[in-house]
C-alpha cells in the first residue's frame, strides 16, 4: 500500500486533529521532492522520535532567484511516493502552489542577521521565501518536531531563528549531511552533473576536509581559504561563490578556529551550484590566542 497523498490544508488538519486527540507526537520533514537518501535519512530520524510523520513536498517558487532554475527543478512526485512507502511515513503532503500562495497573498517572513552573507548575499530574497513557506508548513501541520539536514547550514540557522523569534511551538532537529561513497554531499541537483563533472565534484568536500584539518591545527585561515579556492578551481569548478569560516552557533565570521566553527562553501560546476560545509574543531593554539586577546581587551 502506498503512502497517502494529501493536497489541502483542511484535509491535513482533520487528520492531525485525530492524532492530537490520541495524544500522538507528530513530526514533519519539509522537502521540495526529488528525494534521495539524504531526505530518506531525515524521514527515518523522524520515525525514530515521533508517532506520526508528515513529509511535505512543495517546490517553493518564492525561494528561487531564477525562473529557469524553478522550471528545471526536478518534479518526481510518483517516484518520491514510491521511495517513502516502505519507510512507514504516514502522509505525503503535496499542496498546489495556488493553495500555498492564493490570489492576493501579501505576507512575507523575513529573518535578518543569520540570513545575511553566504547564500543570502548571492540569492537575494531566497531566505525570505524559505522562512515564509516553512512558517506556513509548521502552522499547517501543527507538528511537534521538524527535521532538517545540516548540508543547508545557513537555512538551518534561519529556521531555528524564526521559530525562536515567533514562539512557534516546534522543536528543530538537525541531522548530519549524508554523502555519496566518494564524499559528495547528496543533493537533488547532483543529477544535473555530466559524467565528467561528477568525477570532479568530490574535490569540493575533499578540499573542505583538508582545510578543516589545517585550520584545526592552527594554520592561518586567510592562507588556508585562499589555497582551498585554488584547489577547487583547479579541480574543474568554474567559480567559488564563497568559502568562509563561520562560528557554528551563530554564523558570525571568524579569522581563526578559536571556537567550534564551520567551513562553508558554494561553488559552480558547469551550470550546477553545489553547497557544502564541514565542522572545524577548535584549535588549541587559536583558542589560547582568542582568550589572550579577550583578556587584553
Amino acid at each position: 500500500m502506498g503512502i497517502p497523498i494529501i493536497r489541502t490544508v483542511a484535509e491535513l488538519r482533520s487528520i492531525v486533529a485525530v492524532w492530537r486527540r490520541d495524544g500522538l507526537k507528530v513530526a514533519v520533514v519539509p522537502t521540495m521532492g526529488a528525494l534521495h537518501e539524504g531526505h530518506l535519512s531525515l524521514v527515518r530520524a523522524a520515525l525514530a522520535k515521533a508517532d506520526r510523520v508528515i513529509v511535505t513536498l512543495f517546490v517553493n517558487p518564492m525561494q528561487f532567484n531564477s525562473a529557469a532554475d524553478l522550471v528545471a527543478y526536478p518534479r518526481t512526485e510518483y517516484d518520491d511516493a514510491v521511495k517513502l512507502a516502505p519507510l512507514g511515513a504516514d502522509i505525503l503532503y503535496a499542496p498546489d502552489a495556488a493553495d500555498v500562495y492564493p490570489q492576493g497573498f501579501a505576507t512575507t517572513v523575513s529573518v535578518s542577521a543569520v540570513s545575511e552573507g553566504l547564500c543570502g548575499a548571492f540569492r537575494p530574497g531566497h531566505f525570505d521565501g524559505v522562512a515564509t513557506v516553512v512558517t506556513k508548513l509548521f502552522l499547517q501541520t501543527g507538528a511537534d518536531l521538524a527535521f532538517f539536514g545540516e548540508k543547508d547550514f545557513q537555512q538551518l540557522h534561519v529556521v531555528r531563528r524564526l521559530v525562536r523569534d515567533l514562539d512557534i511551538p516546534i522543536n528543530i532537529v538537525a541531522c548530519p549531511t549524508m554523502r555519496e561513497e566518494d564524499g559528495l554531499a547528496m543533493s537533488s541537483r547532483n543529477v544535473r552533473l555530466s559524467a565528467e563533472q561528477r568525477l570532479a565534484a568530490p574535490k569540493l568536500p575533499e578540499a573542505l576536509s583538508t582545510s578543516a584539518e589545517r585550520l584545526s591545527a592552527g594554520a592561518p585561515a586567510e592562507l588556508v581559504l585562499a589555497e582551498a579556492r585554488q584547489v577547487i578551481l583547479a579541480a574543474g569548478y568554474d567559480e567559488v561563490e564563497y568559502l568562509e569560516l563561520r562560528a557554528d552557533h551563530d554564523l558570525s565570521p571568524l579569522r581563526a578556529a578559536d571556537r567550534p566553527a564551520r567551513l562553508i562553501v558554494a561553488a559552480w560546476l558547469g551550470g550546477t551550484r553545489l553547497i557544502d560545509n564541514v565542522r572545524v574543531p577548535s584549535s588549541e593554539s587559536a583558542v589560547r590566542g582568542f582568550r589572550a586577546a579577550t583578556a587584553a581587551a
